[in-house]
């Protein structure tokens, strides 16, 4: 049974990095595979600026190969890095790479390549907003419990044109009771409960599915979770 919901957007932002996206053991752990290894006195600032300049010492295919390696550890091949290392030059892999739930970790890949290398990869840009999300019978908010982002996903497609990529691309999701691909379209997820008939969703993601969202204001929509196998 679907459930009907308000939803206004409370702000909407593009971003060109994702939160936490890089630690100082990242930094060092590059570092390390860079052979630089006199990093004892440097401050968290200057382990990212000394990373990107070992960076830089690198031809772009070449340093996008160690950060391509260093990030995705094992889950790429060889021959995927070597291919990938020079398609990411001129692609966004963090909308065109096949298995979405690499799309996040291609975002920072990316992020870090296009600020060593003063833009000669593509510019990255995600997006950051808000929606608070209403009912007029609490028990209705249960519908994000177990697994938000696939209910979530479907009332925030609600509001968007009917041709938003994310309706095209993923109907049969969207209107069925399975999306699994949900979990890799939003990045990151911060939910507040604001009493027991409001809650507030503070989502990071790429503009590739959500740009529509930008235009959006405040509209009812009904959702359904997915079915528990």
């Amino acid at each position: 049974m679907k459930s009907p919901f308000k939803v206004v957007r409370l702000n909407f932002m593009t971003i060109n990095e994702l939160p936490n996206s890089w630690t100082d053991q990242d930094y060092i752990n590059m570092l390390g595979i860079m052979d630089y290894t006199d990093i004892s006195e440097l401050s968290s600032d200057e382990l990212k600026e000394m990373c990107l300049m070992s960076l830089t010492d690198y031809e772009p295919e070449d340093a996008a190969k160690i950060v391509l390696e260093y990030v995705f550890k094992g889950r790429l091949t060889k021959g995927q890095v070597e291919n990938i290392s020079n398609e990411i030059i001129d692609e966004k892999m963090w909308e065109e790479y096949a298995d979405l739930s690499m799309h996040e970790d291609f975002f920072n890949v990316n992020q870090l390549l296009y600020v060593a290398f003063n833009g000669k990869f593509p510019k990255p840009e995600a997006v950051k907003f808000q929606v608070k999300v209403t009912t007029t019978q609490k028990d209705e908010m249960l519908v994000f419990k177990d697994f938000p982002e696939a209910p979530l996903i479907r009332l925030l497609v609600a509001g968007m044109p009917q041709n938003t990529l994310i309706y095209r691309l993923f109907e049969e999701q969207v209107d069925g009771v399975g999306f699994k691909d949900a979990k890799d379209i939003i990045w990151q997820l911060k939910i507040e409960k604001n009493g027991d008939n409001e809650m507030l969703f503070d989502i990071i993601s790429s503009s590739y599915w959500f740009q529509d969202f930008k235009y959006v204001g405040a509209y009812e929509a009904s959702t359904h979770a997915d079915e528990v196998p």
